[in-house]
């Protein structure tokens, strides 16, 4: 009786452990990493003017220190993240976060505005390899059955960024000035990377130097990694565009854009409440139907357009289908090798901001030729090949 009770009921079994299985604590660490990479990156637009204002400059060249930070990020992903597999993700992620503190603590110390892009190029190199470093952990760490629930854990340190550290950060220049923003981010740069030295990982498999072309080579990549470059491209393209959009067709203050990062940062928080149904389901099978929903969200943004309430409730929409399409997309990524995930999601990174600079521009002309409502279709296009190069990826990987 033993003997049949134990064939018949393995399933249950499995799904009592992976439930009793706890997510380690090294995984919120992880999030405020992110938190503190994403704070970065989306602080200099609020506080642009001001920085302008103070370096003797105007907007446009201040935002120069923004390309140089996503140029950096995007080299430093693509041919620095191979060093992963060799070196560890863990030992490269605590180097990455103390040249990030370097990098902050000079934008904060910039006197002339070649300092300040100079300083951000430094920020870029530093998450081109900081943030595969962190999604490589976030998969090594994360228990079996769990590993959804891990890195949707981890990607709400961008729901951080957004709804905590862009008003935060907005606060902090109007009573400190926009120096201070660079300084308390460093301060809490050099806090996370303490944090990261001194927590015990067993990093898994070691590997070894990867070329970019190899990891590229390795089966399902390719797919992959396309349909990562539609999914940023049409998020970065019409996220661009949203705010001046409010601004110039529906006549809303400036104050209106907070709002829409506020409902897409709760959207994409939200998220995480539900990632176990993606263990549950399979990320192979979920994936390009996630992306169909995605671009269903497109087709309804387009459709609202003209309504800012409506407009809201579809980007709380959008940022809870973006977190599931990241969440998984990262799942499939880090599962293909586990001797290549550093180079592999050095790739995915070095993807994504090239994708945030031929996304701002190629939307930038349609915008300026057809209007905002026409973004989102575009956006809908693209996550179209998203689905179908996802569906092209093969489900069968390797055992992580």
């Amino acid at each position: 009786m033993t003997n049949i009770n134990q064939q018949i009921s393995p399933d249950s079994i499995d799904r009592t452990s992976i439930d009793r299985a706890r997510i380690p604590p090294f995984a919120y660490v992880l999030t405020v990493c992110i938190g503190v990479i994403g704070s970065n990156s989306l602080a200099l637009g609020p506080i642009a003017p001001e920085v302008a204002r103070s370096l003797g400059t105007d907007v446009p060249s201040v935002m120069v220190a923004s390309a140089a930070f996503g140029l950096g990020t995007a080299v430093s992903a693509i041919f620095l993240g191979r060093f992963i597999d060799r070196y560890g993700p863990h030992r490269i992620l605590a180097a990455a976060l103390l040249l990030l503190a370097a990098g902050l603590t000079g934008s904060a110390l910039a006197p002339m505005l070649a300092f300040l892009v100079a300083a951000q190029l430094v920020v870029g190199v530093a998450t081109g390899i900081a943030l595969p470093s962190i999604y490589t952990l976030a998969s090594v760490i994360a228990p079996a059955g769990r590993e959804s629930e891990t890195i949707g854990l981890v990607l709400t340190g961008w729901t951080l960024s957004m709804v905590a550290g862009v008003p935060l950060s907005a606060a902090i220049a109007d009573f400190g000035g926009w120096r201070a923003v660079y300084f308390v981010v460093a301060v809490a740069t050099l806090v996370a990377c303490a944090a990261v030295r001194l927590a015990p990982v067993r990093e898994g498999l070691a590997g070894k130097t990867t070329s970019p072309l190899a990891a590229l080579g390795v089966r399902g990549a390719g797919p992959l990694l396309i349909a990562c470059a539609a999914f940023m491209a049409a998020f970065y393209g019409v996220y661009a565009y949203i705010g001046e959009h409010l601004h110039a067709a529906l006549g809303l203050p400036l104050s209106a854009n907070g709002l829409v990062a506020v409902s897409y940062g709760f959207g994409f928080g939200a998220a995480a409440l539900l990632d176990r149904l993606i263990d549950r389901f399979g990320a192979g099978r979920l994936l390009p139907l996630i992306f169909l929903v995605v671009a269903g969200v497109y087709a309804a943004m387009a459709a609202v357009s003209s309504s800012y309430t409506a407009m809201l409730v579809v980007v709380f929409f959008w940022g809870l289908a973006n977190h599931f399409g990241l969440n998984v997309l990262i799942m499939r990524l880090t599962a293909l090798d586990p001797t290549r995930r550093g180079a592999i999601m050095g790739l995915n990174s070095g993807v994504t901001y090239l994708s945030l600079f031929l996304g701002t521009l190629g939307f930038g002309v349609v915008y300026g030729g057809a209007g905002f409502s026409a973004l989102p279709l575009a956006a809908a296009g693209l996550m179209l090949v998203a689905a179908i190069a996802a569906a092209l990826a093969p489900r069968q990987v390797p055992a992580m």
